[in-house]
C-alpha cells in the first residue's frame, strides 16, 4: 500500500476508529476496497479534523460504548461513529441522532443479531421526529424516501456504513461460519433507509407520543422491508376505501408478518390520505383498529401456507373459516404520516423477529 495512504487509530481502546493521513478520494477509494470495507460508493475521507469537528457537535462523553454491535461485537462509540459519520457524509449536526439511532438497535428486543444476519432482506429504517427535521435539514415531504436531500441519505447511510464496519454486517463475512449479511438478495434500502416524519402535515400527535415518549427531538428504528406504495385517486370524504387498499398489502403471505404475529407493520399515510381520514373524524388509534379487522385472511389458508409459525394460542385455536388477522394486535400497527403532494402512501413490512425502539435525541 502506498505511504499515503497510511492510517492511523483513532484511539488505544477503539482501534478500528481509524483516522486518514492521505485524504485523496482515490486514495481512499483504495484503502476502502482492499479491506473490503465501506458499501461500495466513495466516502468523505474521515481525516482527523473532520471527526474532530463531528465531535465537537456532541455534548456526551466521546468514548462511552453503547453496544456491542453483533455478529462481530464491535463496541460501537461515538468516536467511532463519528468516522462512519464522516464517511456517510454528515453534518456535525447530526451526530447526536446517529448515535440515537445505534442506542435503538442496541436495545435487546431490537435483535440486531438477527437484523444484521438473516437471509432475509431486512434493512434498518430509521425514522426521524421533532425538531431536529428542522434543525439537520431533513426531507419530510415531496420525495423524503428519495435521492437529493443530504441528511436523510446521509444518516441512514451512516447507520449502515456502523453496521458494516463495527457490526460486521458484510456479505464478505457470511458463509460456512454464518457471520455477517446473509440475506439472499439484499435490497436497495441496505444502503440507506431514512426518512423524516411530516409532522406539519400530520392530523395527529407526532408519531413518538403515541409510544409515550415526550421529547423534542427522537429517532425511530425499526427492521424492515422496503415500502410497497398505496395510491388511490379517486376517494373523497370517506376512509374505508383508503385504508381497504392498505388493508390488502398488509394481507399477504410474502411478508414475515404473516408467520410471527407479534410483527409490526408501519403505515405511512400521505398528506392528502390523512386528510381525508382525520377529516371524518378518525383518530391514530382508529386507523389501527380498522386494519387490524381488514387485513385478514382465512385461518385455513394460513394453515395451508405454513408448517412453522409464531402465532399466539387464540390464533391457533380459529376455525379454518374464521379470519386471522394479519398481526396479534392493532399497536403492532404503526401510524404516521410522511411525504408531500399526491395521493400515495406506504405499507412497511417488518421481518418479524424485531421491534422497533425511539429513542429520545440526546
Amino acid at each position: 500500500m502506498p505511504a499515503s495512504a497510511t492510517t492511523v487509530p483513532d484511539n488505544d481502546v477503539h482501534a478500528n476508529a481509524h483516522v486518514l493521513v492521505d485524504d485523496h478520494p482515490d486514495t481512499v477509494y483504495a484503502w476502502l476496497q482492499e479491506r473490503g470495507w465501506g458499501d461500495g460508493l466513495p466516502v468523505v475521507p474521515p481525516t482527523e479534523d473532520r471527526v474532530a469537528a463531528m465531535l465537537d457537535a456532541y455534548p456526551g462523553d466521546p468514548d462511552e460504548i453503547i453496544g456491542a454491535l453483533p455478529p462481530r461485537l464491535g463496541e460501537a462509540t461515538p468516536r467511532v461513529l463519528a468516522v462512519n459519520a464522516v464517511m456517510a457524509g454528515c453534518t456535525p449536526p447530526m451526530l447526536p441522532l446517529l448515535v440515537a439511532a445505534v442506542r435503538g438497535i442496541c436495545a435487546p428486543e431490537f435483535n440486531l443479531r438477527g437484523v444484521n444476519s438473516t437471509t432475509h432482506p431486512v434493512s434498518v429504517m430509521v425514522l426521524v421526529h421533532g425538531e431536529a427535521v428542522r434543525a439537520c435539514g431533513f426531507n419530510s415531504g415531496t420525495g423524503t424516501l428519495g435521492p437529493g436531500n443530504r441528511a436523510n441519505a446521509t444518516l441512514g447511510r451512516a447507520v449502515r456504513l456502523a453496521l458494516l464496519h463495527i457490526g460486521g454486517g458484510t456479505a464478505h463475512g457470511a458463509g460456512d461460519a454464518g457471520m455477517g449479511d446473509a440475506a439472499t438478495h439484499g435490497q436497495p434500502s441496505k444502503y440507506t433507509f431514512c426518512f423524516a416524519e411530516n409532522a406539519e402535515a400530520s392530523p395527529w400527535p407526532v408519531y413518538p407520543r403515541a409510544v409515550g415518549l415526550g421529547a423534542r427531538s427522537a429517532v425511530t428504528v425499526a427492521g424492515m422491508e422496503n415500502p410497497h406504495n398505496i395510491h388511490d385517486m379517486e376517494t373523497r370524504g370517506e376512509p374505508a376505501p383508503i385504508l381497504d387498499k392498505v388493508a390488502t398489502v398488509m394481507a399477504t403471505f410474502g411478508t414475515n408478518n404473516a408467520v410471527v404475529s407479534s410483527a409490526e407493520y408501519f403505515i405511512v399515510l400521505g398528506p392528502e390520505h390523512a386528510a381525508t381520514i382525520s377529516g371524518a373524524g378518525w383518530a391514530r388509534q382508529d386507523v389501527q383498529a380498522y386494519l387490524f379487522e381488514k387485513a385478514r385472511r382465512r385461518a385455513g389458508d394460513f394453515r395451508r401456507s405454513f408448517q412453522s409459525s409464531m402465532w399466539r394460542p387464540w390464533m391457533r385455536a380459529l376455525q379454518d373459516d374464521d379470519l386471522q388477522p394479519m398481526t396479534e394486535s392493532p399497536d403492532n400497527i404503526r401510524v404516521l404520516v410522511a411525504g408531500g403532494p399526491g395521493k400515495h402512501s406506504m405499507v412497511i413490512p417488518s421481518w418479524g423477529l424485531t421491534r422497533s425502539v425511539t429513542v429520545p435525541v440526546d
